[in-house]
């Protein structure tokens, strides 16, 4: 108990205890613990030592941060090809681009080769060599920097728990010296930032809880608000930076449903903390998520490889597409692409494989990317005499018409046939050609609005919204973001659907590529999307790209690996190419790091069941509530924080590899620092010393022999061998 009165009451640990005058001669029933009631056990031995002993609050994290960037800078530059997913150009050439993750990681990229003069010609291909004009050593300096602020924050984060300096000190030397963090670091990668942003979101938060008590002070306001931004921006990251925004979330309920049931707080203040929260901790962070997709769309205003991904509109308003070369009107005989207008929309797309089942007739799909299999012909049907030579007839809402695909010479076609993975749905496949066909091969275009005409009775390009119904069946023409196995290449499937709801977007269409020799280009596009539009599409767009990541059974991907080996570190990953003369990375955390977080948090739930049947029965192994209270504090925060980051890898359908498991490590990491104080506060101090002491030896030898995989070895991987601790580590073979 001497040690927990010393550690929250600011006491150095190198002080002693005198007699007050609420003490007898034996020094029983002292009930005051002030810093006056100590005195120095020795005289300082060197007035440096004792300078940086008093202030070792500022000594202590500097010296750590200054270890922190060399280990995440030596050797940087070590390997001069492009590592995994190592990548920053389309910001350079503000080409617009699609990714799955939202854009400020990405854009902080291309700062970091805009300032290293980067010129955007590079395109990043892994496996590359770097060419002599791209300057990745800085590229990768300024992503790294990132990782290694990560370092002191632990260590703060630690003492704002509550933590001794010595856990403190271990806290800090886990993320210092766990070699997967060290790792990911060092390249031109999002993960730093994800890190960073989760490091100072977990801060933000502790530091707000330590000011609870000064409700609408100054550093209530300010670490509230902090708060708030840091998780706009971990979710702006990547959307792992949603799970730690579930953990605010979680605190904050907790807080505002205690607060609510506090009679004796006015109801005006309890309004307030309600506003507060809402104010900072919904609206700020949803305020900085959308910022950055301002900024995404200010920046990339040039046509690029992201296109086919966004609507039709937003496509006419970037700078190098052609689209103000359409003709207006659609007529018969017209070339066009159909865009779907669901949100994640691709472009109507036939090739030559067929289906591998149903009908096996030639496929149809929705496809993001521009190519000549998107480009269909409006014809009339067969039984209507037509040549292409006849003189310009445009098409009306209502009629009967046939899409010829351009490429194949086959027609769209659907049949009662159920669709390959949607099977409640009808099967959409191309057959037949010029001659050959019947009935299944038309459909009546159906005008549903225009954004800017009343007249409905034309089809007009990028701002009329149609519908394809088939003229036998009935059922509507629809890709709603199914996606095809690998048969179909992963596209995204086209049925037709039974069901007749005018509001099903996916059902809608609109002409994105128009082109007629015997039509004029229409009046220039002056057409711009709404910004709220745009960024809901791009978002369903992300949506849906991640929901495709699925794991792929008729391909073995051997950088996969599954949420029940990460805990234990049953995989590695190897980042780039295993060759004898290329330098190698490795990712693979410390052993001693992720098997004493993983078993810190049984330790832990084990503990807390002992201690509630314990208290069941009466038991009293806590002096106070308010120690109780922190012991459950830190539950929420570490083991909650934990199970946020970890658990929903656990159920989600997509493909996980071994850097998903990253953030969940560094909540493992602080339950191990608090285990530590929690089960060593009763030792002497020489014996807590040396508990301490063995730990931090422990995780840095063991960092020192593993530390080659992290900083790149060029000889043989069969060298290292004996670091193959588990058969499961694919570091030889």
């Amino acid at each position: 108990m001497e040690e927990f009165r010393r550690r929250n009451t600011g006491i150095p640990r190198n002080y002693e205890k005198l007699p007050s005058k609420d003490q007898n001669e034996n020094g029983e029933n002292n009930k005051t613990y002030k810093a006056m009631a100590y005195k120095p056990t020795r005289p300082g031995i060197n007035k440096y030592i004792d300078l940086l002993r008093e202030h070792q609050d500022i000594t202590i994290p500097i010296f750590f941060t200054l270890l922190s960037f060399w280990t995440r800078f030596y050797l940087i530059s070590y390997s001069n090809i492009v590592v995994w997913d190592e990548f920053a150009s389309h910001y350079i050439k503000r080409e617009f681009y699609f990714d799955v993750h939202p854009p400020l990681g990405k854009m902080l990229v291309g700062l970091a080769g805009l300032l290293a003069g980067y010129d955007g010609s590079f395109e990043f291909k892994s496996g590359e060599v770097y060419p002599d004009n791209v300057n990745y050593t800085w590229m990768r300096i300024f992503l790294s920097s990132f990782g290694a602020w990560m370092v002191p924050l632990a260590y703060f984060t630690a003492i704002e728990l509550d933590y001794s300096q010595q856990s403190a000190i271990l806290v800090t030397l886990f993320v210092l010296l766990d070699t997967a963090y060290i790792c990911i670091s060092r390249f031109i990668l999002l993960d730093s930032m994800l890190l960073l942003f989760t490091f100072t979101t977990v801060f933000c938060l502790t530091k707000f809880h330590n000011e609870r008590k000064n409700p609408f002070s100054v550093d209530w306001w300010i670490w509230l608000t902090l708060t708030g931004t840091s998780i706009g921006c971990v979710s702006s990251v990547k959307w792992v930076g949603l799970f730690a925004t579930a953990l605010v979330g979680l605190y904050t309920i907790e807080d505002l449903w205690n607060k609510f049931g506090d009679l004796s707080m006015p109801k005006i203040v309890c309004c307030q903390h309600w506003l507060a929260r809402i104010g900072c901790l919904i609206i700020l962070p949803i305020t900085v998520y959308m910022l950055t997709f301002v900024i995404h769309f200010a920046i990339l205003i040039h046509s690029g490889p992201g296109d086919a991904q966004m609507s039709s509109l937003f496509q006419a308003s970037l700078i190098g597409n052609d689209f103000d070369q359409n003709p207006l009107e659609l007529a018969y005989g017209s070339k066009i692409t159909l865009k779907n207008m669901g949100y994640g929309g691709g472009l109507l797309h036939s090739h030559v494989q067929t289906y591998p089942s149903g009908s096996e007739q030639q496929q149809v799909t929705c496809y993001h990317h521009k190519d000549s299999n998107n480009d269909w012909i409006v014809k009339k049907p067969r039984e209507v005499a037509w040549s292409e030579d006849d003189e310009i007839e445009f098409v009306k809402n209502g009629d009967s018409i046939r899409l010829f695909h351009a490429s194949t010479g086959r027609n769209l076609h659907s049949h009662m046939i159920a669709a390959p993975v949607t099977t409640s749905l009808w099967e959409v496949s191309c057959y037949g050609n010029e001659t050959i066909g019947d009935q299944n091969d038309y459909w009546v275009i159906e005008v549903v609005d225009d954004l800017y005409e009343k007249d409905l009775q034309t089809v007009r390009s990028l701002t009329t919204r149609i519908r394809f119904r088939h003229i036998n069946i009935g059922c509507y023409l629809r890709a709603d973001n199914a996606v095809l196995p690998q048969w179909g290449f992963k596209q995204i499937e086209v049925t037709c659907d039974k069901s007749n709801n005018t509001k099903d977007a996916y059902t809608h269409w609109n002409i994105e590529r128009h082109w007629n020799d015997k039509l004029p280009p229409g009046p220039k596009a002056k057409y711009r999307s709404k910004f709220i539009h745009d960024f809901w599409h791009l978002n369903v767009a992300m949506y849906t790209s991640n929901n495709a990541l699925v794991p792929d059974p008729d391909k073995e991907d051997i950088l996969a690996s599954t949420p029940d080996q990460w805990p234990l570190l049953k995989v590695g990953l190897r980042m780039c190419s295993w060759a004898d003369d290329v330098v190698k990375f490795y990712l693979l955390g410390n052993p001693v790091v992720w098997w004493s977080g993983s078993l810190s948090l049984v330790i832990y739930l084990i503990s807390l069941t002992w201690y509630l049947i314990r208290q069941q029965r009466k038991y009293i192994d806590f002096p106070s509530n308010a120690q109780w209270d922190h012991f459950l504090y830190i539950g929420k925060v570490c083991g909650i924080g934990w199970l946020l980051h970890y658990l929903p890898f656990c159920i989600m359908g997509r493909v996980t590899y071994l850097h998903h498991y990253f953030p969940a490590l560094y909540f493992s990491i602080l339950m191990v620092g608090f285990l530590f104080d929690h089960f060593t506060v009763y030792l002497a101090g020489k014996t807590r010393h040396i508990v301490f002491g063995t730990c931090y030896f422990l995780v840095f030898a063991v960092f020192w022999f593993f530390k080659d995989i992290a900083f790149g070895m060029d000889y043989p991987a069969i060298e290292i061998s004996n670091r193959k601790w588990l058969s499961t580590w694919n570091i030889v073979d």
